[in-house]
């Protein structure tokens, strides 16, 4: 199973394990890591799961859908060019080793 690191808004590294076509937020709710939320149950519906995704990440993940890319613009953390909404990367092989960080605010 692909490896998922996590940094928590304390500057904390949390590596778990991520089961094959779960979403990246399944793997952090699942393992409790912190400021990582869910509250629509990966339904696309609130960014509550927002995180950045390091840049040697990126080019491993699912590609941004244009739904997402509009409820990217409401998060509480300011949107960066790396931020994604976790329900929607799609855990696969690639994703070995990626990093993902969690904002400060997610609600």
């Amino acid at each position: 199973m692909p490896q998922l690191n996590f940094i928590s808004p304390d500057g904390e590294k949390h590596t778990v394990e991520g089961k094959l076509g779960d979403s990246v937020m399944d793997a952090g709710v699942r393992n409790v890591v912190p400021g990582m939320f869910g509250l629509c149950g990966g339904a696309l519906a609130c960014v509550t799961c927002h995180l950045l995704v390091d840049d040697s990440t990126a080019s491993r993940c699912t590609p941004m859908q244009d739904f997402e890319d509009e409820m990217l613009d409401g998060t509480v953390t300011p949107r960066h060019a790396s931020s994604r909404l976790s329900c929607q990367i799609v855990i696969t092989e690639e994703l070995d080793g990626g990093t993902f960080i969690v904002p400060e605010k997610n609600y």
